[in-house]
């Protein structure tokens, strides 16, 4: 989609700056349909962060490098 598109750059310098603590990763939501029902992906982009498997929190809308990285740093109380 075009605001996943616009953010990628933004997710690629994010990942860069979170390893190797965390890993971001990427779906396909159209390619991807029954994974993107199973974990109740309404708009995109959508960023959840899990820690041992478990959802922490969620968040739509694209965000810069610096706030994905607070964001997720935040969430996972670092």
């Amino acid at each position: 989609c075009g605001p996943c598109k616009m953010m990628a750059p933004a997710f690629e310098q994010a990942a860069k700056l979170l390893e190797p603590d965390v890993r971001l990763g990427k779906l396909n939501t159209e390619a991807e349909s029954a994974l993107s029902a199973r974990y109740n992906i309404r708009s995109i982009p959508t960023l959840i962060v899990f820690k041992n498997g478990r959802e922490l929190t969620r968040q739509s809308g694209a965000m810069n490098a610096g706030d994905i990285v607070r964001w997720v740093k935040g969430s996972m109380h670092f």
